[in-house]
C-alpha cells in the first residue's frame, strides 16, 4: 500500500513539473510577442501623435457613434466595424488624444493576439521578427491608431490563417477563426472574402468541415449588418456592391502596381495618381517581398513543411489582388492585410538565412540583413514624420476652419456644404451635404430651405463659382478658399 501511495504521489509531482515547464515555456514564446506588440503601440503615440486630429475617412466613422457633430453620409461601400470599435471612447468623448490613445493600445493587443495564433507553427524568434517587420512599416504605424478598417482586416486575416491551420488539433482555434472571420468581415466584408479565398478553397478540398464551418461562421457573423443595410438602405445587396464598385472607379481590369508604388512615398491617397516614383531606397522593401517569400517557400520545400508557408502567400496574393489589377487608383493601406501575411514567411526566410550551419555564409548573411533592416528602418521613420507632419498641417486647417465658422455664427445645428464639407463639418459640429458626387445626400432647393432657418455654409475653391444658393451671401477668403454663409437670425 505504501509503495503504491508513493508511486502515486510521484506521478502527480512528475506531472505538475511537466505542466509547470510546459507553463514556463509558453511564456518564453510569448514574451518576445508582447514586447514586439508594447513596442508596437508606443511607437504610435510617439511618432504618429495623439492630438494629429481625425481624417476625413474617420469623421465619417466616428460621426455615426459620435455626440460632438451628426452622423456623416455613409457611402455604400463602407461598413459599421471601425464606428462600433470606436463607440466606446467617441460615444461619450470628443477627445481625439483619448480616441488615439485607445487605437494603439488596442491595436498592439490584436497584434500580440494575431501573433499568438501562431505559436508552435513557427519558432517565437520567427513570429517576433514578423511582427517587428509589419508594426515598423510607415502605413502600419500611422494606420494602426486610426479610425480606419485596413489594419483590422490585417490582424483578423494573420490570426485567421494560424487558427486553420491549428483546427485539426486546437478546438481554441475554431473560436478563433470564428472571431477572425468575423473582425475582417466586420469591417470590410469584401476584403475578408479575398482574404480568405485560399481558406474557402482548401477547406472545400481536403474537406476540413469544421474549419471551415467555422470560417463561414465568422464571415457571416461579421457581414450580417452589411447585407441587411443592403437592402434598408442601398437598394439591395447587388445594388450595394455596385454602387460601391461606382464609387471605387468601377471594379475591372486596372494595373494599379505603380500606383500603389507612388503612394509609398508618405501619399495616403494616390486618386488620381500622378508624378515620379519615390527614391529607389524608399521602395526596394516593396521589390524585396516576392524574394524573400519565394525564398521562404524554398526552404519550407526543402523541409517538407510547405502548408504553414504556402497558406500565408496565398491569402497574401488573394488579398492584394483587387488592390492590384481591380481598381484605378491606390492607398497604401489597402494592402496591409497583404503585408501582415507575407511578414510571417519572410521572417522565416530571413532567420533561416542568419542561422545557417556555414558560418562564413552566416556571418555575411547576418550582416546583410542588419544593415539591410537597419536602413529600411530610417527609410519607413522618415516617411512616417514627414507624413504626420503634413497630415496634421491639414487637420489644423479644417479646425482653423471650424473656429471661422463658429465666429460668424454657424454653429450646431447648422449645415455644411462644398470644398471637404464631411471633414469641417465634423470639426464645426455641424451635418454635411451634398448634390452631386459620391455622397449625394440632398437637393440645392432643400440647402436653400434649410438656410432660411439654421446656419449655412458653403465651402468653394478660390476661382470656382459659388452654388446658386449662396451667390447672395457674405463671403470671407479662408485658406485658399472662399467661405459663403448664411445666419438667419442675424438677417
Amino acid at each position: 500500500m505504501a509503495d503504491s501511495a508513493h508511486a502515486t504521489l510521484d506521478a502527480a509531482r512528475r506531472e505538475r513539473s511537466r505542466r509547470m515547464s510546459a507553463g514556463t515555456a509558453r511564456d518564453r514564446a510569448t514574451r518576445p510577442l508582447a514586447l514586439v506588440a508594447a513596442a508596437f503601440a508606443l511607437a504610435q503615440l510617439v511618432l504618429v501623435r495623439p492630438g494629429m486630429g481625425l481624417g476625413w475617412d474617420e469623421t465619417v466613422y466616428v460621426s455615426q457613434v459620435s455626440g460632438h457633430a451628426p452622423a456623416a453620409f455613409f457611402s455604400a461601400p463602407r461598413a459599421r466595424g471601425v464606428s462600433l470599435l470606436v463607440a466606446p471612447i467617441a460615444s461619450w468623448s470628443s477627445s481625439t488624444a483619448l480616441l488615439r490613445v485607445y487605437l494603439a493600445v488596442l491595436s498592439g493587443l490584436a497584434l500580440f493576439l494575431a501573433l499568438r495564433a501562431w505559436r508552435g507553427l513557427f519558432p517565437a524568434r520567427v513570429l517576433a521578427l514578423a511582427g517587428a517587420l509589419f508594426a515598423s512599416l510607415w502605413v502600419t504605424l500611422f494606420y494602426g491608431p486610426q479610425a480606419m478598417p485596413n489594419y483590422w482586416v490585417a490582424v483578423g486575416a494573420l490570426a485567421a490563417v494560424a487558427c486553420f491551420l491549428r483546427a485539426g488539433a486546437d478546438r481554441g482555434a475554431w473560436w478563433g477563426l470564428v472571431a477572425s472571420g468575423a473582425l475582417m468581415a466586420w469591417m470590410r466584408p469584401t476584403d475578408a472574402v479575398w482574404a480568405t479565398l485560399p481558406l474557402l478553397a482548401l477547406g472545400l478540398a481536403r474537406r476540413h468541415r469544421r474549419a471551415l464551418l467555422a470560417l463561414l461562421a465568422g464571415l457571416v457573423a461579421g457581414a450580417a449588418e452589411w447585407v441587411i443595410e443592403a437592402y434598408v438602405a442601398y437598394g439591395g445587396l447587388v445594388r450595394r456592391l455596385s454602387d460601391g464598385s461606382a464609387i471605387q472607379g468601377g471594379l475591372g481590369f486596372h494595373l494599379a502596381v505603380v500606383d500603389q508604388l507612388r503612394s509609398l512615398g508618405g501619399r495616403a491617397l494616390c486618386r488620381p495618381c500622378t508624378g515620379a516614383l519615390p527614391h529607389p531606397l524608399v521602395t526596394v522593401w516593396w521589390f524585396a517581398l516576392p524574394v524573400f517569400a519565394a525564398l521562404a517557400l524554398a526552404f519550407a520545400v526543402r523541409a517538407r513543411r510547405t502548408t504553414p508557408t504556402l497558406l500565408p502567400l496565398a491569402c497574401a496574393a488573394t488579398a492584394a489582388v483587387p488592390y492590384l489589377f481591380l481598381i484605378g487608383y491606390a492607398a497604401p493601406r489597402f494592402l496591409q492585410p497583404a503585408y501582415a501575411l507575407l511578414a510571417i514567411p519572410v521572417a522565416d526566410a530571413l532567420v533561416r538565412l542568419t542561422t545557417a550551419p556555414d558560418g562564413g555564409r552566416r556571418r555575411l548573411a547576418t550582416a546583410l540583413v542588419a544593415l539591410g533592416l537597419a536602413v529600411h528602418l530610417a527609410v519607413q521613420l522618415g516617411v512616417l514624420v514627414s507624413l504626420v507632419d503634413r497630415t496634421t498641417a491639414a487637420h489644423q486647417a479644417w479646425s482653423r476652419t471650424a473656429i471661422t465658422l463658429h465666429s460668424l455664427g454657424v454653429r450646431p445645428p447648422c449645415l455644411l456644404t462644398g470644398h471637404e464639407a464631411i471633414p469641417v463639418a465634423f470639426y464645426t459640429g455641424c451635418s454635411s451635404a451634398a448634390t452631386s458626387g459620391h455622397n449625394a445626400n440632398s437637393t440645392a432647393q432643400a440647402i436653400a430651405d434649410t438656410a432660411r432657418h439654421s446656419p449655412v455654409a458653403t465651402l468653394v475653391a478660390q476661382g470656382d463659382r459659388p452654388p446658386g444658393y449662396a451667390r447672395h451671401w457674405p463671403s470671407v477668403p479662408l485658406d485658399g478658399l472662399r467661405l459663403y454663409y448664411a445666419v438667419p437670425e442675424a438677417g
